[in-house]
């Protein structure tokens, strides 16, 4: 199995770097359009469509309606009314969800569910997209936040991990994860400056701009913040896998399990970075 991920991440990485770094964001932009397919297939699955045609279907909408908002990027993407707005959806709304837990899940109407998911993956893209027109160091220390509290937490979570977090939903998480998460954040977030004040890394990353507009209380509340909404895009998908019945997502990434496995955690990250930018 280890193989079989380190294998598959390396051909992500392959695929992944080149277009992010292509002069032309036509790679990056078709990259992400197929991911954001993918993704929504694999959440009409997870939500009961009833046949594998409106799976498919579903895909190719959020698809479409994403390629449509990436002709309008200079103005969707700059405003900051589409930001706040999610970022308040995922707070308030994760918190219901989560406390609700896996088995209040399928009570919600399958179209409601249905609908949420793929806005929250049209939000997510199009902060993605904007992210990119910001400059590449900027989306890259977007990135990972998501990676350093996922790695930071892993590590922690089975070296001092005594709390459950959320035990009906995912068992082998713990407080002591997320508090080692926080503070992988922090540390990147530390290096991450050091790097810039090198280097011409071509665009301000996302921990130089808040320093710079909020200070350095306002740097670290804002990667408190960020670290655990990274958690709770994690805990979502997973509550979300948990009433379905289903392991992963999807296989479509072998070893991984689908796509949506590789990007909960960015879903919440990604607008709330782009909110907290703007303040």
């Amino acid at each position: 199995m280890l193989r079989q991920r380190v294998i598959t991440a390396v051909l992500m990485m392959a695929v992944f770097l080149p277009c992010l770094f292509a002069s032309s964001p036509v790679p990056f932009g078709v990259l992400t359009l197929v991911m954001i397919s993918a993704a929504g297939w694999e959440w009409a699955r997870l939500n009961g469509l009833p046949t594998m045609v409106p799976a498919v279907a579903s895909g190719l909408v959020l698809a479409l309606a994403c390629a449509i908002t990436g002709r309008d990027l200079p103005r969707i993407g700059e405003s900051h009314m589409l930001w706040w707005p999610g970022v308040a959806a995922w707070v308030v709304g994760g918190a219901l969800v989560l406390r609700g837990g896996p088995a209040a899940w399928p009570k919600w109407p399958m179209p409601l569910r249905w609908l949420l998911g793929l806005s929250l993956l049209w939000l997510a893209w199009t902060a993605l997209a904007q992210a990119r027109v910001i400059g590449i160091n900027f989306l890259l220390s977007v990135l990972c936040v998501v990676w350093a509290a996922d790695i930071a937490a892993y590590f922690g979570g089975r070296a001092f991990g005594r709390r459950k977090l959320a035990p009906s939903i995912s068992p082998g998480k713990s407080w002591e994860g997320v508090y080692a998460g926080i503070a992988g954040v922090l540390l990147l977030a530390l290096l991450w400056m050091a790097g810039e004040a090198q280097w011409n890394l071509g665009s301000p990353s996302l921990f130089l701009l808040l320093q710079q507009r909020l200070g350095w209380p306002g740097l670290i509340v804002a990667a408190v913040l960020l670290a655990g909404l990274s958690v709770v895009g994690d805990l979502f998908e997973s509550l979300v896998k948990r009433a379905a019945g289903a392991k992963d997502s999807s296989q479509l990434l072998p070893g991984h399990g689908g796509v949506l496995d590789r990007i909960d955690a960015l879903l919440p990250v990604l607008p709330a970075a782009l909110a907290l930018i703007s303040l």
